[in-house]
């Protein structure tokens, strides 16, 4: 990821709703949302959510595949781990000692449950 690309993935999740909406993304994974139940959801006109759709789109955080009339928005991951990537790529001069922290509270969130046996 270069500047640019960071600077346009950031600025579409500098908007309230844009970020509501990758969230809430995030959170439908893998299975995503129908673009109309985006908008029921956070209450946005379906043209507003189109919009904003389109922004994510454009700044790799997002994606929309055609299943029928609807059309399903997942969360882009991989989009996402290139913008955490390219911010913490210097983490702290190279002291990953420094970064630990920020890692370890990172780590709880995105470790998969473990499987009974």
């Amino acid at each position: 990821m270069d500047n640019t690309s960071a600077i346009t993935a950031l600025g579409a999740l500098a908007q309230p709703t844009r970020l509501d909406t990758f969230r809430l993304l995030v959170r439908h994974e893998p299975e995503g949302v129908p673009a109309g139940e985006l908008a029921r959801l956070l209450d946005v006109p379906q043209n507003t959510m189109s919009a904003h759709l389109a922004t994510l789109s454009r700044a790799g955080l997002a994606r929309g595949e055609r299943h029928s009339r609807s059309i399903i928005y997942r969360a882009d991951l991989q989009g996402l781990k290139e913008l955490t990537l390219f911010l913490l790529k210097d983490c702290c001069g190279g002291s990953a000692e420094l970064c630990a922290p920020l890692i370890a509270e990172l780590t709880p969130c995105c470790v998969p449950e473990a499987k009974p046996c």
